[in-house]
């Protein structure tokens, strides 16, 4: 499937923007940061900023930017909607979060809670999103919702660490990031293996048609007679995206530096020199690099069945 830039930023800075809330919250709830710091507030802001940024990439996707309001209306059925709902509902409580972790922080214990619980739904709902799609038998298992949480909190907790050096706090949570980055790492490899070893989708498995059924119900094996049409369309466009694989070989290893072995030298860096900015700040940064990668190949190795008739038999 062809890549969408908007969309992929969207996955990365909303997400990584909903686990840095979440690595916030928790500090909060268990008395490790408070809002009379620096720290609380550079959390604060930061997040929003990318969950907001993200929420408004996602928006330029859109053949009709005007119609993005619909998405809210159907809540019960699409988890597109869901996460509508549910990120723009983070913004009042998390205004009124702000609030009582000034004036009332027993108070504040509620709304953040609550407010872990919605970042966390929230990116849940995103994945599910494309894990929902029966047509892309890639998307379409347990290992997507899985791996965007992982990456999720883990890039918020390497972004909490660059931000304790900057308010000149110590610096926690460094171990803990690179556990989830470690076990996202460690959901991806699996996700690889599985689709490089599986047969691949037939017409009749995108059509639901067995080759053998009991006599009296349609069966047999059905090929393309006619791809209708000579030259590219828009579904060969944006469903017809071939990665060479060598190529995807090499991003796959990129990805897996950035995201594990670059971040974790990085933060032994800054750890010994006594939680150095520029390390903690650059692990945080290759981090959310690679998983910008590995959002992109998300999306460009997405097998849509559509292919199939248009004469790509590889899905």
């Amino acid at each position: 499937m062809k890549p969408a830039l908007s969309v992929i930023f969207f996955t990365v800075s909303s997400g990584a923007g909903l686990g840095l809330a979440v690595w916030l919250l928790v500090m909060q709830l268990t008395g490790q940061v408070d809002a009379s710091q620096r720290l609380f507030w550079l959390a604060f802001v930061l997040a929003a900023v990318l969950v907001t940024a993200g929420l408004i990439s996602s928006t330029l996707h859109l053949a009709n930017p005007r119609n993005a309001w619909r998405a809210f209306a159907r809540f019960r059925t699409s988890w597109l909607s869901r996460e509508g709902v549910l990120a723009v509902a983070l913004y009042p409580v998390a205004a009124l979060h702000a609030w009582l972790s000034v004036q009332q922080a027993d108070a504040a214990r509620i709304t953040g809670l609550l407010l872990i619980g919605l970042s966390l739904s929230t990116v849940v709902c995103t994945a599910m999103i494309y894990a929902c799609l029966k047509a892309v038998p890639r998307w379409r298992t347990w290992h997507t919702p899985v791996s965007y949480l992982l990456y999720a909190l883990a890039a918020g907790g390497l972004i909490w660490t660059a931000l304790c050096a900057v308010a000149g706090a110590p610096v926690s949570g460094a171990g803990l990031a690179m556990w989830l980055a470690a076990c996202a790492a460690l959901v991806k490899l699996l996700f690889f293996a599985k689709f490089s070893q599986r047969v691949h989708a037939t017409l009749n498995q995108a059509l639901a048609v067995p080759e053998t059924a009991p006599p009296g119900r349609m069966q047999g094996k059905v090929r393309l007679l006619d791809a209708g049409h000579s030259q590219g369309t828009f579904l060969t466009d944006e469903f017809g995206f071939v990665l060479a694989r060598s190529r995807a070989r090499t991003l796959r290893l990129t990805m897996f530096l950035l995201t594990l072995p670059v971040p974790l030298v990085l933060l032994m860096v800054g750890s010994a020199g006594q939680g150095g900015l520029v390390p903690l700040a650059a692990a945080a940064m290759c981090f959310l690099g690679g998983v910008l990668l590995e959002r992109w190949l998300f999306f460009a190795q997405a097998e849509h069945v559509v292919r199939l008739y248009h004469g790509q038999q590889r899905v």
